[in-house]
């Protein structure tokens, strides 16, 4: 398949994944009930969560079979052909669980090891909103574009010059554990003097989308995955954005910053300076 055949395929079971979240809460009203948790009681899975990567696995492995697998709920399944597809089936579950309407399905394909930060490469991605329709795409090389829900016609994403640091709206998150918290609560306090204001919007593909699409300057944080990124990264380099880790480290677990240059760098800085890519002892 060309990267565009990619692209046009994350972008048709991203929205297949939407459509049946859709119908889920119209068809049913416990849809959005807690299912199990993982790393801490509030790190929370909904059947839904599982119903969807269900279906992006089975219509990825129908159209790509020699493809790898990699998703937040059912694992990773090495493939044959170089590609991972990177699937998070509900980023921003917790918003979905309380019908805060900024969640997502993402879905990459990458080169590389998924499973190592600084390893892979995204090569065409969605990220869908389905409680908005908004819809971005990108494919490497192809730049990235966002349809809007309300059916206007897609429009290109393209960075301008971004503001200088103490004018930034900065998008950040925070991790699940007790003690991540502490940690990030503590950066926050030493970011928030230095940048126009903060959001906390509750999805890190959003919120990387958001950086493309101008909604906010700039966004940090602190133990996210692979599959919380991998479609939003490409939207947001494929718009003249990039990410990064700090002290010269890959974007990862650790830290993921994204912006354009050179407030990215400055924003790098600052959070290392305050030792955000580490948890109190």
């Amino acid at each position: 398949m060309s990267t565009e055949q990619l692209r046009a395929l994350a972008e048709e079971v991203a929205r297949a994944g939407g459509d049946l979240i859709r119908a889920g809460l119209a068809d049913d009203p416990g849809a959005r009930e807690v299912e199990s948790t993982k790393s801490t009681p509030t790190d929370i899975v909904t059947a839904m969560d599982q119903a969807v990567e269900r279906l992006l696995r089975e219509r990825l492995a129908e159209a790509r079979p020699g493809d790898g697998l990699l998703g937040e709920e059912a694992g990773y399944s090495p493939g044959e052909s170089g590609l991972t597809w990177v699937l998070d089936p509900i980023d921003g579950t917790v918003n979905y669980r309380y019908g805060i309407d900024a969640y997502a399905v993402s879905v990459a394909v990458v080169e590389g090891d998924p499973t190592v930060d600084g390893a892979w490469t995204p090569v065409a991605a969605c990220v869908h909103n389905p409680a908005t329709g908004d819809t971005w795409t990108a494919g490497r090389g192809l730049g990235a574009e966002l349809t809007r829900g309300d059916g206007s016609i897609p429009r290109g994403l393209k960075l301008a010059a971004p503001p200088a640091l103490d004018q930034a709206l900065v998008a950040t998150g925070f991790g699940y554990a007790a003690t991540r918290r502490a940690g990030q609560a503590r950066v926050l306090t030493g970011v928030l003097p230095q940048v126009r204001d903060i959001r906390r919007i509750g999805s890190a593909a959003l919120d990387l989308c958001g950086v493309a699409t101008g909604t906010v300057d700039a966004y940090y944080e602190r133990g996210v995955n692979v599959w919380d990124i991998a479609a939003a990264a490409l939207v947001l380099t494929e718009a003249g954005g990039a990410l990064s880790g700090l002290r010269g480290a890959p974007a990862g677990g650790a830290m993921v910053v994204g912006a354009a240059s050179p407030l990215l760098e400055g924003l790098c800085d600052v959070l290392g300076q305050l030792d955000a890519d580490s948890d109190p002892t």
